[in-house]
């Protein structure tokens, strides 16, 4: 009889402990999916709030790493302070509290950032989803603490877990704006996340009840392992938890803003580098590494040397190569990294511990790369920096006893002083003597010396690899400060104020986009005032033509005129004004009406406009505050860099836009994008708005004399009659049938418009 029972009791066992496992891993599996689809979902909603800019996303990873480092260090406290069979009563109470914040949406008083918005997003954050975030966020290195406590053959090494989470984080990332946004919207999904939080807190409870059930089961001798005095990790074990993972944190920050800052701030490139991110932990975090470390080491030096010489460049022609560049950096640096830190990890008793100094790393990583960095460097110069810093993540990089690291700590911070003072003073010695390197600058010759450094720096051990690796890192930096004139650095992204080749034009660039130049001297090469618009606004371009037609229109019904011009660049618009009429100016950024008005640089206002009408704060915020049919032209012309503000160009947008308008009024779109189908998107979404009627008009004339540049307008009326004129230019056409989705307030398809640019292209 009991050799016959024995069989089926073993069978039990192991059905239960695959049932274990499975509730487990489905439960973490469930949390993390909703942790990662909140983030996305949530920092769309509040772009028609904070505007375009990358920066909206970097302080969203800065508070939902604080709120994770809050979630773990609640879990800590839990598991620490709280008896074990009690545990799961005060995570189910709080999960429970925070189902009065759900749905998720913007709440009531939070509709209105002030001029620097950087912590108003984190109080709009922490109102709006963070006692669900948190509760959420605990459940992670709750479920492992559960689970090493549940008698499961695994349960001494519960890590895994942690992959299998970063698994579901993944999909809901990648699936976010590949099928969530597109299928649902973002009302929908907010519901829909409501909903399956009120799973996760059954399946939470089903955990919980079924470790509290099989708690006595857990082996006495894992327990007496675990108590062992040695393994309790010291304040360096934490120190190292907390570095390795700071660094990947701050440059998975820094890598999006650089990305994001000249294609488009919308979730598909918010989600990419974070889906890589977490990737990394999805392999770091398992037995055996998918690629041996043999070979991924050198791949991570190679792919750093790469990536910085791409950045060294003045000129970024090659697109792909550059962005190829910095995934690979991005991605393998991130993955080093995190090895590491697997292979650093702690007891399972200390699994919670190891997790809090883990997230506050994160949290002192995005601290730096969204608030630090923007104050302390004039450009994203973090993501260079960031990128050589990477090499101090390697095995065995500071792993020496501690006089060794001590003396070898003081000498790479000697090589570090030295060569900022070389590098500072290389470009400006170069000049005196009248060198000249081309589009590269000084970085070579500089970049050489550093690379032979290195090389010979070789033998002595990592840390001198890694030294001379992060003076190659500033070479990249701090040459195109000296060179390129002066920078400013806001929330709404880096404009520099600069004189073009030749010394003819004063230049404003915002990021790697011009927003205006004016003339400084004449053919003869002496200084003169001229205030004729260049670049998109010069004589003869789209926007102009669209001023002379409104003018024309407005003088032969003998109407006086309204203008409105969203976007206040170098204020070049300003000069086709004329006295009688009305110009209001709308801008979101104070820095470009500094520069714009009250420096020498640009001289637009001060002789056509000096009595300059602007409004401040994001367009959609400040427009709809205008009298209804006021405007007889709206311009808008309002991009970040080379990306486009996404909620400027949605349905909700364009229904502004025509409400503002009066019967006869146009509004005018610049849509002039490297890397977007910008007139199929606003071609699928015209018929979202049956008042309007459009067409596009396309500029290749310029011929790049005084500082001309091409450009492309769309055109949208009430009136059919109104738009006659237009069709009559030169370019003029209708909208691409470009098989994209329309743009609303709920989903925005980035995807689809950047394969039909590069298809058309």
């Amino acid at each position: 009889m009991d050799e016959a029972v024995a069989p089926r009791a073993a069978m039990q066992t192991r059905q239960g402990n695959a049932g274990v496992l499975a509730l487990f891993a489905a439960t973490a599996f469930l949390s993390a999916f909703l942790l990662f689809a909140i983030q996305p979902m949530f920092a769309k909603m509040v772009l028609p709030v904070l505007g375009g800019s990358s920066s909206v996303w970097a302080v969203a990873l800065l508070f939902f790493q604080a709120a994770l480092l809050i979630g773990y260090g609640y879990a800590h406290l839990l598991m620490r302070h709280v008896p074990a069979t009690s545990t799961g009563f005060v995570h189910l109470a709080i999960a429970l509290v925070a189902l009065i914040t759900l749905p998720v949406g913007l709440p009531e008083g939070w509709r209105e950032p002030p001029g620097d918005p950087y912590l108003w997003q984190l109080g709009l954050f922490g109102v709006a989803v963070g006692l669900p975030f948190v509760a959420v966020a605990a459940n992670a290195p709750l479920l492992q603490a559960w689970f090493a406590r549940s008698g499961h053959p695994h349960a001494k090494d519960p890590y895994f877990l942690y992959g299998a989470s970063n698994l579901g984080s993944l999909i809901a990332l990648l699936g976010y704006p590949f099928v969530l946004e597109p299928a649902f919207g973002l009302t929908a999904l907010s519901r829909y996340w409501a909903l399956l939080y009120i799973v996760l807190v059954v399946a939470i409870g089903a955990c919980f009840a079924l470790v509290r059930r099989r708690a006595s089961a857990a082996p006495v001798s894992e327990q007496a392992a675990e108590a062992v005095p040695d393994a309790t990790p010291t304040w360096r074990d934490r120190l190292a938890w907390c570095g390795l993972a700071l660094l990947p944190a701050a440059l998975l920050t820094a890598f999006t803003t650089h990305i994001a800052t000249d294609i488009a701030s919308a979730p598909l490139l918010w989600v990419l580098p974070l889906a890589l991110y977490l990737l990394t932990f999805v392999l770091a975090f398992q037995t055996r590494l998918p690629l041996p470390m043999w070979l991924l080491l050198p791949l991570q030096l190679a792919a750093v040397i790469f990536a910085l010489l791409e950045l060294a460049q003045v000129k970024h022609d090659k697109w792909v190569l550059t962005s190829g560049a910095g995934v690979a950096a991005f991605f393998l640096a991130a993955l080093v990294a995190h090895r590491t830190l697997y292979l650093a990890r702690p007891r399972a008793r200390y699994l919670t511990e190891f997790y809090f100094w883990m997230s506050f790393g994160g949290v002192l990583g995005g601290l730096f790369a969204a608030l630090i960095a923007p104050r302390l460097f004039s450009e994203v110069f973090e993501y260079p920096l960031l990128i050589a810093l990477s090499l101090a993540c390697r095995p065995g990089v500071f792993g020496q006893p501690a006089a060794s690291t001590k003396n070898e700590l003081i000498w790479i911070f000697g090589i570090f002083a030295a060569g900022l003072l070389a590098i500072w003073q290389g470009p400006l010695l170069a000049a005196r003597y009248g060198y000249s390197f081309g589009e590269w600058g000084t970085t070579p010759v500089i970049a050489l010396v550093f690379a032979v450094a290195a090389v010979a720096l070789w033998g002595h051990g990592a840390r001198q690899l890694t030294a001379a690796l992060m003076m190659f890192a500033a070479v990249v930096m701090l040459p195109s400060a000296v060179k390129r004139g002066q920078a400013q650095r806001s929330y709404y992204g880096v404009y520099r104020v600069s004189l073009s080749e030749g010394d003819d034009f004063n230049v404003l660039t915002h990021g790697t986009t011009l927003h205006g130049a004016q003339r400084l001297r004449g053919l003869d090469g002496k200084l003169i005032s001229d205030v004729t618009p260049g670049t998109y606004y010069y004589p003869g371009s789209p926007m102009a033509e669209a001023v002379k037609i409104t003018q024309a229109r407005l003088d032969a019904e003998g109407e006086l005129g309204r203008f409105g011009v969203i976007g206040l660049g170098a204020g070049s618009l300003s000069c086709y004004s004329r006295k009688h009429e009305a110009w209001r100016f709308f801008e979101i950024d104070p820095i470009v009406v500094d520069i714009a008005a009250k420096s020498n640089h640009f001289t637009f206002l001060a002789n056509c406009q000096p009595k300059l009408d602007v409004v401040i704060g994001d367009a959609r915020l400040t427009l709809a505050k205008e009298e209804d049919s006021s405007f007889d032209l709206i311009i808008v012309d309002a991009f970040t860099s080379d990306a486009v503000p996404v909620h400027l160009m949605t349905a909700e947008a364009l229904q502004l836009y025509a409400k503002k308008l009066t019967d006869h009024g146009v509004v005018v779109l610049h849509i002039s994008n490297r890397y977007l189908d910008l007139d199929s998107v606003l071609g699928a979404t015209l018929p979202l708005v049956p008042e309007l009627k459009g067409l596009i008009v396309s500029d290749d004339k310029a011929d790049g004399s005084y500082a001309q540049n091409t450009s492309t307008i769309a055109v949208f009326a009430k009136d059919t009659l109104a738009l006659d004129a237009y069709r009559a230019l030169e370019g003029a056409q209708d909208f691409h049938a470009g098989g994209v989705s329309p743009w609303t307030d709920d989903a925005s398809d980035i995807l689809g418009p950047f394969l039909s640019q590069w298809r058309r292209s």
